[in-house]
This record gives C-alpha cells, sequence and structure tokens, in this order.
C-alpha cells in the first residue's frame, strides 16, 4: 500500500507537508477537528464531505502547501480503501445473504426457544453478538428491533430488560470486532495482527457485553419502565419465505470467517516460521479477504440455496448488499485521508514527542483521545479512524500483542457516550418510542458503560500480557 509507514515515522518524520512547530499543528489539529464537527453537526454536512473539508483546513491551519494537503489526503482515502474496501463490501454481502435467506430469523427463532424468561436477557445478547459478527451496526439494529419488540410484548417484558442487551450485543461488535469498518481501519493504520486482535477483542469483548448487556439491563428498566411500542412492529425477511437454512448451517456460515482468521492467529504463535508451509497455507487463509470471500461463496450454498434461491436471486442479493454501502465506503476513506493529513503534517510525530515526558500510558492515551473525537463527531467510525492516525507512530516500538490492544482501546474510546450527534442516538430513540431523557438515561449510558469496561480491561491486560 502507498503509506508512509510507522518504522518511517518513528525513524524520520521525513517530507512532512509542514514543518510548523509544535503549538501550530496542535491549533491546526483542533482547528480540523473543530471544522469536521461544526459541518456535522451544525451544518448537517454528511461525514464524507465534512471529513474531506476538515482535512483540507487542517493542512492550511498548519501552514502546508495546498497541493501536498490534497496529495496527502488523497493518498490515505486510496490507501483505506484498498486496504478495507473489499472486505467491508464482502462483509455486506455476507450479512444481506443473512438477513434475506432467513438465517438471521433462524438463529434468533431457535435460541428463543430454547430460552427461559429468566434467561432472556443473555439469550438476547447471544442473538445479538452472534448476528453482529458480520452485519453493520445500522444493519443489525434493523434485524434485531423486530425480535426484541416481539419477544418484549409476548413475554410482557420491559422493554430494556430486552432491548438493552441486544444493544450491547451489537455495539460491542461494532467497536472492537473485526471485520466492523471501525477496528480494520485501526488495525490497518497501526499495523496489528488481525487475528490476535480478533482474539484479544473477544477476550475483551465477552465480560464487557455481559456487564452493559444483561447485568445494565436491570439497572435501565428501574429507571426507564416502558412496553415496546405497537406501531415499531415490523414485518420479519423470513415471513415471505417458504423455508429458510437450519440453525447449524447458519451458525457456521457465520463463524467460519472468525475460525480461520483465529487460526492463522493460532498457527502464527505455535509455528513461528515464516517459511513453514503450514504457516503459509495458513497465512493464505486466514487472511480477512480470503476468510470473508470463503465464507460468501459458502453462504451462497448454505443459506442461498435452502431459502430456494435462484442464481438471479443470489445475484440480486448480492448487488442489493453492496449498494447500501457506498456511504459507508466513502466515509471510511474520507477518515483515511484525515489520518494521512494527519500524519503528514507531522502531528503523530508532535504526539510522540510530547507523550514521552507524560506518565500516562499509550493506550489511555488512545483511549482518550476517541473518546474526544466520539464525543464531538458522534461517529464511533470517525473516532477510530482518526484516533489510529494521531497514536500510529506510538505503535511503532510496542510488541504486536500490545499493538492489539492498542487498536481495542481506540475502538473501547470510539463507542464513549453516544448523545444527540450520533445517528445511532436517534434511530434508538424512534425504534424503542423513547424520549430524548429516556434515551440519554439508558442508551447512552450503556455505550458509556461499554467504553469505560473495555478500556479498563484493555489496560488490565497490558500489565498481564
Amino acid at each position: 500500500m502507498t503509506r508512509l509507514s510507522v518504522e518511517m515515522l518513528a525513524a524520520d518524520p521525513v517530507e512532512p507537508i509542514t514543518s510548523a512547530g509544535h503549538a501550530q499543528l496542535g491549533i491546526a489539529v483542533l482547528a480540523g477537528i473543530a471544522v469536521i464537527v461544526l459541518l456535522i453537526t451544525k451544518f448537517k454536512m454528511h461525514a464524507f464531505l465534512a471529513l474531506t473539508i476538515g482535512s483540507l483546513a487542517l493542512g492550511a491551519f498548519a501552514g502546508a502547501p495546498l497541493d501536498k494537503a490534497i496529495t496527502s489526503f488523497t493518498t490515505g482515502l486510496g490507501s483505506t480503501v484498498a486496504g478495507v474496501g473489499v472486505l467491508i463490501a464482502l462483509g455486506a454481502i455476507l450479512g444481506k445473504l443473512l438477513a434475506d435467506s432467513g438465517g438471521a430469523d433462524q438463529i434468533v427463532d431457535t435460541i428463543l426457544a430454547k430460552a427461559s424468561p429468566r434467561s432472556m436477557p443473555w439469550a438476547m445478547v447471544l442473538i445479538a453478538s452472534v448476528i453482529g459478527l458480520p452485519l453493520f451496526f445500522e444493519v443489525g439494529i434493523v434485524l434485531l428491533i423486530p425480535v426484541v419488540l416481539m419477544v418484549a410484548k409476548r413475554g410482557n417484558y420491559s422493554l430494556m430488560r430486552i432491548g438493552i442487551p441486544a444493544l450491547a450485543g451489537l455495539s460491542v461488535m461494532h467497536g472492537l470486532i473485526p471485520p466492523h469498518p471501525g477496528p480494520l481501519v485501526a488495525v490497518d493504520a497501526l499495523k496489528a495482527n488481525l487475528g490476535l486482535t480478533l482474539a484479544l477483542g473477544v477476550l475483551v469483548a465477552i465480560p464487557t457485553v455481559v456487564i452493559a448487556g444483561p447485568l445494565f439491563s436491570k439497572v435501565a428498566a428501574r429507571w426507564v419502565d416502558v412496553q415496546a411500542p405497537e406501531r415499531m412492529i415490523p414485518a420479519r425477511p423470513s415471513e415471505d419465505l417458504e423455508k429458510r437454512p437450519g440453525f447449524g448451517a447458519t451458525l457456521a456460515t457465520i463463524l467460519l470467517p472468525v475460525v480461520l482468521m483465529l487460526s492463522k492467529a493460532l498457527v502464527d504463535i505455535v509455528v513461528d516460521d515464516p517459511e513453514h508451509t503450514v504457516q503459509r497455507v495458513f497465512d493464505v487463509i486466514g487472511s480477512p479477504l480470503i476468510a470473508l470471500l470463503a465464507a460468501v461463496i459458502v453462504g451462497m450454498f448454505t443459506l442461498g440455496r435452502p431459502a430456494g434461491f435462484t442464481r438471479e436471486r443470489l445475484s440480486s442479493t448480492v448487488e442489493k448488499g453492496l449498494m447500501p454501502i457506498a456511504g459507508i465506503l466513502l466515509i471510511v476513506g474520507a477518515g483515511g485521508g484525515f489520518k494521512q493529513t494527519l500524519i503528514d503534517s507531522g502531528v503523530g510525530q508532535m504526539i510522540l514527542d510530547i507523550s514521552k515526558d507524560w506518565s500516562i500510558p499509550a493506550l489511555l492515551l488512545a483511549w482518550l483521545i476517541a473518546v474526544a473525537i466520539r464525543l464531538a463527531t458522534g461517529s464511533a467510525t470517525v473516532a477510530t479512524i482518526s484516533a489510529a492516525g494521531l497514536v500510529a507512530p506510538l505503535a511503532a516500538d510496542m510488541s504486536s500483542t500490545h499493538t492489539a490492544l492498542l487498536v481495542l482501546a481506540i475502538g473501547a474510546g470510539s463507542l464513549f457516550f453516544s448523545h444527540v450527534n450520533d445517528a445511532g442516538f436517534w434511530l434508538v430513540k424512534e425504534y424503542f418510542g423513547l424520549s430524548v431523557g429516556q434515551t440519554l438515561k439508558t442508551w447512552s449510558v450503556m455505550e458509556t458503560i461499554i467504553s469505560v469496561v473495555a478500556g479498563g480491561l484493555v489496560l488490565l491486560l497490558s500489565l498481564i500480557i
């Protein structure tokens, strides 16, 4: 990839787009982020345009020639899309196959059939975590909302007791676990080991989702005791299908890319010889591209065929799966352009220089930066991408384990306190029929718990491994 590597940055911030001092660079960063925040919040501008304008503003405030700022932005955009664009597309196709074939509904119904009323919140968090692996957060919400509302109504549960665990499962997957866009971009930017990041991410995710989901839902149900709104119960995708795939086949398809990527990480640890045949094989089949591509191809047979999809219907499903991600790809790409502008301006090196005199751990610094950008922009993905660009030089001398933890620290910070500038906030509010105050007391607090607990666990792991 055409990218200024971490090693180059650490050794020599050569050919920065500007030679501005630390004070001017610091002001430029704040001004660039302020432009992005103002455009997104005040003027309701699309995040892609806001990030593009903010990147150019950052270069201008830092005193860089405009042509060099443009080159940095376009280079960053291109390398980011090259790095994760295909993976996001494959994830979208797999998610669409899962939804349209009725596979998602099959998993939901099977787990709910075996769950007792007492274990229902735990069943919901399990469903959301499994379904959330290959799906974008917004798609996961749309898929799970009918289930949440129907279960709450059928069992006469408080909506928060059922809804919060489902939202927690989705949110944790979105912020911490590849192949979601934010974690993927951070892995790419920090040159982290994807399999190791995935393994540690799962380790952090399990206790985090338990605390923020089933346990917090007890408190949330007392704070906001509401029932499922009748008007929001939509039809489920599989209601129009005569048949749908089995539970085992669906679950195996969802978990296939995870198993392949984790297998690669395990082989890397056990074999530890790049020339060994076994390691070379797993380097191929465990790469994100091959793992997700394999899951999509397998899914066409394990999900599409049992649902009675013709070749034309499969082709149409793939096409429909790709259509909604144009905006996501552009936002992720523009975020990568902003990140590259930060790096080429020398901001990453500035943070490296300044933080040498601080006693604050690098992981905590990364978490705090992601928190600040999340609060300002409302986007977990923008927060992850921007924070990864800022702290990239800190990863230069880290072990592969701590680099993976740095990715997770950024991901945890990016989930902190969702509020009125976050699209997810309004999605939850409208689907659940809540007021702004009720959404703040439930959804926003849940997101903060996820961020703090996951961040704390990452710091704890850094002391142990």
